[in-house]
């Protein structure tokens, strides 16, 4: 499903191979697990709480009690990598790291950001939910995305623009902003037209903004890197247990598009089925011919802010003349600094045994936790094992 940020015109939907084999429309109805997909959600309550992408949460094993047994949730690389900054954490996808974010701000908060978004009506406020466990659809979570690109306003996603009479009079009209200056005949050169927009804001804007940047790091750096456009993208994969649901959505400053795949009887799609290695080359195909017809800028950013330079794998300021490839300009909110500011580091109450190890950074350190092959052309590949039972059982891995 793809769809305009601004007005939340339906651009295409597929919903099935066939209406004639199937009626049932799996864009809208089917309800799956997003996994990895609804991390940003997390991600921006937990920046509207006071956190900052430099903000340095312990990515270290965790284990919940519950009615249903021990639950020891686990990256998907089966490694933890100890006080990683936030933007690494959506970026590499960590499963632990989100956990404790949800733990430190509460369900309860997590709840009410995936409700007003329109996620959910209703969201469980159990921890593994944090992680994509409950179930929604596509049409959902593409919508919600949506008021991510276009600075956290609302906006309903619609497959009738405008309803007119046998006159031509307009009785319905979906878009509610306001513009003068589009009535006019022509404007003066290099003059825009002055959109004025009511909408609500259920986001802040300079929130709306640090987490579209660090979804640009999922397509740079992340598990989104394979897709390449010639405007800007942010993303976030999704890859459910035994990859029985894989996803991505991602989106331009213009439009937003979501994949999703998986049996209608959930079942594995294989060992070697990701978002990233499913979804996100659908994706790719599919913006390579609509960035030609809808374009694309930066994102914009807005005021109540100012730039700070961070180092993406231990927090740490920076002067503002450093570079280097570990070196990212960050946008800070006014008065952060004060809650969870440079020094800091969040675990979510959990205790850590000292006898556990911690690994360093990289995703490709070796690990008990994989498989060591070799290649047809030679090389030995470290793959990580699929999650099981009682790890992630009802959560994301990518």
């Amino acid at each position: 499903m793809a769809m305009d940020v601004n007005t939340g015109r339906v651009i295409a939907m597929q919903g099935g191979f066939s209406y004639q084999a199937s009626v049932f429309n799996r864009a809208t109805q089917a309800q799956r697990q997003p996994g990895s997909s609804f991390k940003p959600f997390v991600y921006a309550a937990a920046l509207d709480s006071g956190f900052t992408p430099a903000t340095i949460v312990v990515d270290a094993p965790i284990e919940v009690d519950t009615p249903q047994g021990l639950w020891k949730p686990k990256n998907a690389s089966n490694k933890f990598y100890g006080p990683t900054p936030l933007r690494t954490g959506i970026e590499q996808s960590r499963n632990l790291m989100t956990v404790r974010i949800a733990q430190e701000i509460g369900m309860d908060v997590v709840a009410s950001y995936a409700e007003r978004f329109g996620v959910y009506s209703r969201m469980g406020q159990f921890l593994a939910n944090s992680l994509g466990a409950e179930e929604t659809t596509l049409f959902k979570i593409v919508a919600a995305y949506a008021m991510f690109a276009n600075g956290g306003e609302r906006v309903e996603p619609t497959l009738v623009d405008r309803v007119q009479d046998r006159s031509g009079k307009t009785v319905y009209r979906h878009d509610q902003r306001h513009c003068e200056d589009c009535q006019l005949a022509s404007l003066d050169r290099g003059a825009l037209p002055v959109i004025v927009s009511k909408r609500e804001q259920i986001m802040d804007p300079v929130t709306a903004y640090q987490l579209t940047s660090m979804l640009e790091g999922v397509v740079q750096r992340g598990s989104g890197s394979r897709v390449n456009l010639p405007v800007p993208i942010a993303g976030k994969t999704g890859t459910t247990n035994d990859a029985k649901d894989v996803w991505f959505v991602g989106y331009s400053s213009n439009i937003v598009a979501g994949c999703f795949m998986g049996y209608d009887q959930p079942r594995s799609m294989g060992s070697s089925a990701f978002g990233g290695t499913l979804c996100v080359p659908v994706f790719q195909t599919f913006m390579e011919e609509a960035v030609k017809k809808f374009g694309g800028t930066k994102f914009k950013v807005p005021p109540g802010g100012y730039w700070v330079k961070i180092d993406r794998f231990s927090g740490a300021r920076l002067s503002d003349d450093a570079s280097g490839p570990n070196v990212i300009a960050e946008y800070f909110r006014e008065g952060t600094e004060e809650i969870y500011g440079f020094g800091s580091m969040v675990d979510g109450g959990f205790t850590m045994g000292v006898n556990l190890p911690l690994f360093a950074y990289g995703e490709t350190d070796d690990s008990q936790g994989s498989v060591t092959v070799t290649t047809a052309s030679g090389k030995t590949k470290s793959i990580p094992k699929k999650a099981d039972f009682g790890t992630v059982s009802s959560g994301g891995l990518y």
